[in-house]
């Protein structure tokens, strides 16, 4: 089975249409703002300290600005271009992720037809989530074919539905909104036909910046005329939670600096509140910590994946329930900050996984 890695690329260009890659030369800037050394730097990167420089000035000459600075005591330090720069290639990876692992995995799965016709591969359809990327890591390294789709949970399920994917994983908040919530999905799954696999109990919250700069308490401060939030994409499982939140204390979305803003994954929104394009964004908190933000827990969840009850115990999701009960996987999801891994890889019935009383099948 062969392995296929998307990856996005910055390139500036001057006016006389001379171009560098500043996706290349952001490995150096990091390490020189580790180092405080361009040739502490060089020498980590395995260049020569002529090409490090080489590198620098190229991109310099195409941007018109230095990359780098000199600090009395600290050696070399990155300008304010140099920081814009590494805030530019991660913010650009952060809201690209999902679609370009997607897209590998589905050129993947392509070449894999061919390569090996007889192989079943495992379609997920599913709400971004980091739980849900260590499993197709995992798998794909069990030599498991993968084809990965993130995209909203109500798409998700109805993708399920019509038989396009094996996996279809959303979430559910616990307490006075898993009714509401759940009623986006309940028309479309048969308690005779389906089941949900429990992925990890995780927790939602606003991202804000180190320290928490304006003072932002709950969601009551997105109301507020100074503050600039960016949500998630109409659809998902997280923007159907923040309406009902927000309904519950009053807050007219209409009234919230942002709220028409769409992004795909909590990474994006994650990214967003560090590059300074936004105060405050909300989802899980690993992406929070992922970018140096502060986490504002808001409220705890439950991710599902909703599958054909007669495929349990057929391939590929044999290996997916192998997995996902094994002690290393739930090590890995335990590390992710805001996460619980206890009941991964049960088998809930629907009426329990609605009422959020799970009884292992």
């Amino acid at each position: 089975m062969i392995k296929v890695e998307c990856q996005a690329q910055l390139l500036v260009r001057d006016a006389d249409g001379r171009e560098a890659s500043l996706t290349d030369v952001v490995p150096l800037l990091t390490l020189v703002a580790e180092e405080g050394s361009i040739a502490q730097a060089a020498l980590r990167r395995g260049l020569s300290y002529r090409h490090a420089w080489g590198l620098l000035r190229e991109v310099e000459a195409r941007l018109g600005g230095a990359l780098i600075a000199k600090s009395r005591g600290r050696g070399s330090v990155l300008s304010e271009l140099g920081e814009a720069v590494l805030r530019s290639q991660r913010l650009c990876g952060e809201r690209l992720q999902g679609n370009l692992q997607a897209l590998a995995s589905e050129v993947a799965s392509d070449l894999n037809r061919w390569l090996a016709p007889n192989a079943q591969n495992l379609r997920i359809h599913a709400s971004h989530g980091y739980a849900v990327a260590s499993m197709v890591t995992a798998l794909v390294a069990d030599q498991v074919p993968v084809e990965i789709k993130y995209r909203d949970s109500v798409d998700a399920i109805t993708a399920l539905t019509r038989g396009e994917c094996d996996l279809a994983g959303f979430h559910l908040p616990l307490g006075e909104f898993r009714s509401a919530c759940a009623d986006a999905y309940r028309s479309s799954l048969d308690p005779q036909r389906h089941v949900f696999i429990h992925l990890t109990r995780r927790k939602q919250g606003l991202f804000v910046g180190r320290g928490n700069p304006k003072r932002i308490s709950g969601l009551a401060d997105l109301a507020r005329p100074d503050i600039r939030f960016v949500n998630r994409q109409p659809g998902s499982g997280t923007r159907l939670l923040i309406d009902l939140l927000l309904t519950r204390i009053g807050v007219d979305p209409e009234r919230v600096n942002g709220y028409a803003s769409a992004e795909l994954t909590h990474s994006a929104i994650a990214a967003f509140v560090a590059s300074g394009m936004a105060d405050v964004g909300f989802g899980v908190e690993p992406a929070a910590h992922h970018f140096g933000l502060d986490f504002v827990p808001i409220a705890d969840e439950d991710y599902y994946f909703a599958c054909d009850r007669a495929q349990l115990e057929r391939e590929p999701l044999v290996s997916v329930l192998n997995r996902l009960r094994g002690d290393a996987f739930k090590e890995g999801v335990a590390r992710l900050a805001g996460y619980d891994p206890a009941e991964c890889g049960e088998v809930v019935e629907l009426a329990d996984g609605w009422a959020g009383q799970h009884l292992a099948l």
